[in-house]
């Protein structure tokens, strides 16, 4: 546990009086409880929300659930039945699974700031009205984050053609937004067949090698894999390389590999290597979350109840190549004759 407020022990004799005003003064702190540490985003929201508590000269200590809802939970708790002297004066959550509702409201019945990060939740309101704590939520658009991959994939497949795309957990609502506001921009002449994992590497590697042992995965040729974060694509990329043979390898690493959630230390670097052919910046939400509580404590006030946060293109969709017609062409040819082959053997 951080020494909050606690003087630096090598203070010179003329700063001990500035040092023992400066401890009677309340120094806010805050829990902030992120989803799983092997989360590129995860790190990303940590990493900043650290420099916003420098900038802002209060304490934070992060915390991860390890993708666990009920961990979660229990974590939370804890921090919240502590005696008072020992709680934070806010906690910046990150779901897991559930909307942590009942944890929610238990904060704002001790005095603690609330706010949700990443996630639509439908309890906010009420909380604002019981309880007068700073409750809110901090996300970002996901709906513009469909629609830009929508985009990028028309800017890739500029003739049309089959996209497999691996989704979040069924029923999250990142997962539903990002994914209706995704087939509603994209042109009519691409077609998506979708596949659900977890957000994660693996997930998404065991999603794909299930479907490739399926003898409807080779009914048609795709052109695109596109996926809801980075990790995910890459996910896929590794199932293709355990699953199919040498020679359709070639054929599917070829092809465009679209991410979502580019953080700093990993999209642009797996865009260098050619791993992804391009993904979305989504800006961390837990630094700006951190802002709004501070500034709500201090002038007592409640901060707007939801705050959207805007994603970009990662290259710009004008930047993003076309294929040239003749390698195009050349590319589906050789997709159809191993799809050939394969039925041949079968």
């Amino acid at each position: 546990m951080p020494q909050w407020g606690l003087c630096p022990a090598s203070v010179s004799h003329s700063s001990d009086l500035l040092c023992s005003l400066r401890s009677d003064v309340k120094k806010l702190k805050f829990l902030v409880s992120l989803r799983r540490r092997e989360s590129s985003y995860q790190r990303q929201n940590a990493a900043a929300v650290e420099e916003a508590a420098k900038r802002l000269g209060v304490e934070v200590e992060t915390v991860y659930a390890g993708n666990d809802a009920l961990n979660q939970s229990e974590q939370l708790l804890k921090v919240i039945q502590s005696p008072p002297n020992l709680r934070p004066d806010g906690i910046l959550c990150a779901p897991v699974g559930t909307t942590m509702q009942q944890v929610a409201r238990s904060a704002a019945a001790a005095g603690m700031g609330w706010a949700v990060l990443s996630r639509e939740v439908t309890y906010i309101e009420e909380l604002r009205r019981g309880y007068k704590a700073p409750v809110f939520s901090v996300r970002i658009d996901h709906k513009q984050v469909g629609k830009i991959q929508a985009k990028q994939m028309a800017a890739l497949l500029p003739q049309g053609g089959m996209a497999l795309c691996l989704l979040g957990p069924s029923g999250h609502p990142n997962t539903e937004e990002r994914l209706s506001s995704m087939m509603a921009a994209k042109p009519a002449n691409i077609q998506v067949k979708t596949l659900t994992a977890d957000w994660t590497q693996q997930g998404a590697q065991k999603a794909v090698a299930r479907w490739l042992r399926l003898r409807t995965a080779y009914d048609a040729p795709m052109n695109l894999i596109a996926a809801q974060n980075d990790e995910m694509a890459i996910g896929a990329r590794q199932a293709f390389t355990d699953e199919v043979s040498t020679e359709e390898l070639e054929s599917w690493m070829g092809l465009p590999y679209l991410g979502s959630v580019c953080c700093p230390d990993t999209g642009p670097k797996w865009i260098r290597q050619g791993l992804l052919t391009a993904s979305i910046l989504n800006p961390s939400t837990a630094d700006v979350a951190l802002e709004m509580m501070v500034r709500a404590i201090q002038t007592n006030t409640q901060p707007p109840e939801r705050t959207l946060l805007e994603p970009a293109s990662y290259p710009e969709i004008e930047k993003l190549a076309r294929p040239a017609p003749s390698s195009w062409v050349a590319r589906l040819e050789a997709r159809e004759l191993a799809l050939r082959s394969r039925q041949r053997i079968e």
